[in-house]
């Protein structure tokens, strides 16, 4: 079994062949959204043009648009209808647990990174990648070949998450090395201070980045499915803590529903999109409804 079908295995690739099939047109809407196409309405032909404005070349006049229109447009160049993605993997140690489902949440967010750069190989928009920890780690140009996408499984298949981490300032980097508008999607537990975390996703989408942060957490971390006496462990200093389950659990829900809130706000205010996952959830339900969402607001 190649490492790329480790997390293209039979199970996933049925998620994602559904999802293709489901999605196929709201993914069309939210790409066209991105590229800020005014086109809706007509049919898909019409993404790949634009109006016909002085300065352009009467020789790119579409006359077959023109025909069913009778109004002048002209084909965009790849420049300007393509969407760069860039899939950016949190690899710190953290991203490594599971209490008692399948994947662990970096597995899943290899899972859900395959999902979207199948959808925008899919669309022939180039898709990245780049991984940190305490700093930027791993680093694949963005391609739009169908075979850059196993390329890219196989990077993140050999990746183990153990290091300590420091979002900010890698997603500081992130932003320092784009030189293009693109589609950052950020996936990571977010087990920090979010301040600074906040921050630099204001400085992504301040460089004109369209910025979707996926924040996996385990299903175990999300619901705190524990009983009596537990002992839990800090993932990233390996500190324990005992405490009593049933005491703590209304107050370690409400503390993880504030946590959540607080970027649900922030990033809504700062045209960011956020998604909040566990890993119980089939990716490919999550993703159909993110991408519905999104493709409504478009």
């Amino acid at each position: 079994m190649s490492t790329a079908e480790k997390y293209l295995k039979p199970e996933v690739v049925r998620q994602i062949a559904r999802l293709d099939l489901r999605a196929q047109f709201i993914v069309k809407g939210f790409l066209q959204g991105l590229h800020a196409s005014p086109f809706h309405g007509f049919s898909v032909e019409f993404s790949e043009h634009r109006k016909y404005s002085a300065g352009d070349d009467p020789k790119d006049i579409d006359w077959l648009v023109y025909a069913k229109t009778d109004k002048y447009y002209v084909k965009k160049f790849e420049a300007e209808t393509n969407i760069t993605g860039y899939l950016v993997m949190d690899l710190s140690r953290s991203m490594g647990y599971t209490y008692r489902q399948e994947l662990t949440k970096f597995e899943y967010s290899i899972c859900l990174a395959a999902a979207l750069g199948y959808l925008m190989v899919h669309q022939q928009d180039p898709v990245g990648l780049l991984t940190f920890d305490e700093k930027i780690r791993n680093s694949l140009a963005p391609k739009a070949k169908r075979s850059h996408l196993g390329d890219l499984l196989s990077v993140l298949a050999k990746l183990e998450p153990q290091g300590k981490t420091d979002i900010a300032h890698s997603l500081n980097q992130v932003a320092a090395m784009m030189r293009h508008a693109s589609l950052v999607m950020v996936f990571s537990d977010l087990l920090a201070e979010p301040e600074p975390i906040l921050q630099a996703l204001y400085r992504l989408r301040h460089g004109g980045h369209d910025v979707i942060l996926f924040h996996i957490l385990d299903e175990a971390e999300a619901h705190f499915p524990f009983d009596g006496m537990v002992e839990l462990e800090d993932p990233e200093s390996s500190e324990r803590l005992a405490l009593d389950a049933a005491a703590f659990r209304a107050e370690y829900l409400g503390e993880l529903d504030s946590f959540r809130d607080l970027y649900r706000r922030e990033c809504f205010q700062s045209g960011i999109d956020y998604v909040a996952l566990d890993t119980s959830m089939q990716f490919d339900k999550a993703l159909v409804e993110y991408l519905s969402a999104r493709a409504g607001r478009g």
